[in-house]
């Protein structure tokens, strides 16, 4: 049975990584000793090891200690033995590019289809959907295929923005964006903006967190749903 959490960010203005979120993941990963970072999205370029440190520092705040699957020699078995799963933010694009890469897409959905808790923020949020296409990140990579795990019936678009009445920007809202995309595309899409995330317990899709989140369904006019709103009817 799935066991997700899909946050927009991994850190919210005026904190540390992880820290608004903290609590409910020592409760989501109770029991939990060990947790496989996946570290493939780099955010700004850095390397593994430094982005895994700092995922080890916040971690190690409720007493788990986190290891990067680039340490293992065989990251598919890594992904198979794991207690539980970690994929960070950064660059959506280079991250599905290694998961392919490294043969691991199946793998990945499998165990986490099979109940190994895991736990996406930015990029590792948007590789839980259907496909990659609504995310934020320039495409810097080439990854052979822009379908993901399709762990929940929709895609996702974290930090969503919502328009800056006051901003002299005349380009592209998110909004337009995500019309665009269904000019060509049918599937729903959830903007999570910063805060929220989305539980995923089974067949059940909640959205948490204190703000509302903006759905897109094709032909329809966007709305908003308020925290607790089941999404599992999306499809």
């Amino acid at each position: 049975m799935k066991n997700i959490i899909i946050a927009s960010t991994s850190t919210v203005h005026g904190s540390g990584y992880l820290d608004y979120i903290l609590d409910d993941l020592a409760v989501f990963f109770n029991g939990v000793k060990d947790i496989l970072f996946i570290p493939y999205a780099r955010p700004g370029g850095i390397s593994h090891d430094e982005y895994t440190k700092i995922v080890r520092t916040a971690f190690s705040k409720i007493d788990i200690n986190a290891k990067g699957i680039h340490t293992y020699k065989n990251p598919m078995d890594a992904i198979k033995k794991a207690e539980a799963i970690f994929t960070g933010g950064g660059n959506t694009f280079v991250l599905t590019n290694q998961l392919y890469k490294h043969g691991l897409i199946t793998t990945l959905q499998t165990v986490v289809k099979n109940g190994t808790p895991y736990l996406g923020t930015s990029a590792g949020s948007n590789i839980c959907g259907l496909t990659i296409k609504t995310t934020n990140d320039m495409p810097i990579v080439y990854p052979p295929n822009f379908n993901a795990l399709a762990l929940v019936p929709f895609n996702i678009n974290p930090h969503y923005l919502d328009p800056d009445k006051g901003s002299k920007h005349m380009g592209e809202t998110r909004e337009t964006r995500i019309k665009e995309f269904h000019n060509f595309n049918t599937q729903p899409v959830i903007g999570l903006r910063e805060g929220s995330w989305l539980y995923v317990k089974g067949n059940s899709i909640i959205l948490k967190g204190d703000l509302t989140a903006r759905v897109f369904e094709c032909n329809k006019t966007p709305y908003e749903v308020p925290p607790g709103t089941e999404l599992n009817h999306l499809k």
